[in-house]
């Protein structure tokens, strides 16, 4: 019985020393995670304000760089150069061309002289302020500074049009305000500052136009000098507007009037038409004048038509002016063209609807070519044989949308005296 109460008391102090030891290792293993724990803890909170202290250095950095941008001016190089203020209430544009040519006449009666020139080296300043657009042009290649005057005016959105002020073409003859970087040929036709309206292409005054997807609407006043003129009181005006029917991306097809009316007073040079008939630099016949000092008018009126299907354009205007005479009847001059082209490759010349002309076609991947042909006349109704008449055939490739190589063989005939001067030119053209 003595030894059954020793086994029990002795089993009992072994059980409670073994409870003992598994305590005593569960408490040192239950010490070793509360550590483990807390220095995880310790951790997660260093990440914490460390990812704390990089979102404050992320938005810092993203205020700063809409602070740069909303303080900096947007610079574009897209076809030009263009600079745009981070309010966008200012905006300007540098632009340019380079029109170089080459003559060789085929001669006749009259005396030529082939040459090269620039036919024109301008650059453009254009863009907005406050709400007004503003639009300044000189070419270097036509003398003095106010004979390179070319667009000086400022403008302003009226009445859901635009209203303009300043040195800029009244609004009248499609060709005369096709810009010279698109134009179809390397000169003009008749019906324009080139013949019926000679050396009067940009002129002083106020105008007014508006437009839709398929109509222009314009007007202008204008005093008869332009900026390198003399100092007159003679006064025009000038109007046209045109309907396009049919207009949309792969066909258009146009139609327009215009009337226009000079009228001289004191100090006005004479209003005169000439017809270069042979090209430029070739010879020129006068057609009609009107003199400034008879303080008489030239009235024109014109009728335009034009279209393009695909790659095939075609352009055509009819004009009737009359020119006062301070003696005998006034002089009736009629002039009209056609002309067209053909791109061989694709293209098609796209319709500006805003000021209802045409622009060069688009170019792309390995340029285009371009067949060209025009008949041009001009006759004076009422002096017998006053009449020139031109005949262009010509070729336009177009390298990209910057550079284009045109070159033109025009037939000149001059019923006065019988010449018969060809002109054989090149351009190389330049623009920005």
């Amino acid at each position: 019985m003595r030894y059954s109460l020793l086994a029990v008391a002795l089993a009992a102090a072994l059980g409670t020393a073994t409870f003992d030891a598994a305590a005593a290792d569960n408490s040192a293993e239950l010490a070793e995670l509360k550590a483990q724990l807390a220095a995880l803890q310790a951790k997660v909170t260093e990440l914490e304000t460390r990812t704390d202290a990089q979102s404050d250095i992320n938005v810092g950095t993203q205020q700063s760089i809409e602070n740069i941008a909303a303080t900096t001016p947007k610079v574009e190089t897209k076809g030009g150069i263009k600079v745009t203020s981070p309010d966008k209430k200012f905006e300007a544009s540098l632009g340019g061309r380079i029109h170089f040519d080459a003559y060789a006449f085929d001669r006749d009666i009259a005396a030529t002289t082939g040459t090269s020139e620039f036919r024109r080296a301008r650059l453009t300043l254009a863009g907005k302020a406050l709400g007004w657009d503003y639009k300044l042009e000189q070419d270097f290649a036509a003398g003095t500074n106010l004979d390179g005057l070319r667009d000086a005016y400022i403008a302003h959105a009226l009445w859901g049009g635009k209203a303009t002020i300043g040195h800029f073409k009244p609004y009248r003859s499609m060709e005369e305000l096709t810009s010279s970087n698109e134009i179809l040929m390397m000169e003009r036709p008749f019906a324009s500052a080139t013949g019926l309206f000679s050396g009067r292409q940009f002129q002083q005054g106020v105008g007014y136009q508006r437009a839709g997807a398929n109509y222009t609407a314009g007007f202008t006043v204008f005093n008869l000098r332009g900026a390198s003129g003399s100092r007159n009181e003679g006064m025009g005006a000038a109007g046209r507007v045109t309907y396009a029917p049919i207009n949309n991306d792969n066909n258009t097809l146009h139609f327009g009037g215009w009337a226009s009316q000079e009228n001289a007073n004191q100090g006005s040079s004479d209003l005169t038409a000439t017809a270069t008939y042979a090209g430029r630099r070739g010879p020129a016949q006068a057609i009609a004048t009107t003199t400034g000092a008879s303080r008489n008018q030239v009235t024109s009126y014109g009728l335009e038509a034009a279209g393009s299907f695909g790659p095939l354009f075609f352009q055509g205007e009819y004009v009737n002016a009359t020119f006062g005479q301070p003696l005998g009847s006034d002089q009736d001059v009629t002039t009209w063209y056609l002309q067209g082209s053909w791109l061989l490759n694709g293209g098609h010349k796209a319709y500006k609807s805003g000021t209802g002309v045409f622009a060069a076609p688009k170019v792309a991947g390995k340029g285009l070519w371009e067949l060209t042909a025009r008949y041009d006349t001009i006759e004076n109704k009422d002096i017998a044989n006053r009449e020139a008449t031109s005949v262009i055939l010509g070729v336009n490739y177009y390298v990209n949308p910057n550079l284009r190589f045109m070159f033109n063989y025009t037939q000149g005939e001059n019923e006065v005296n019988g010449d018969e001067t060809g002109q054989y030119a090149l351009r190389t053209q330049f623009s920005w």
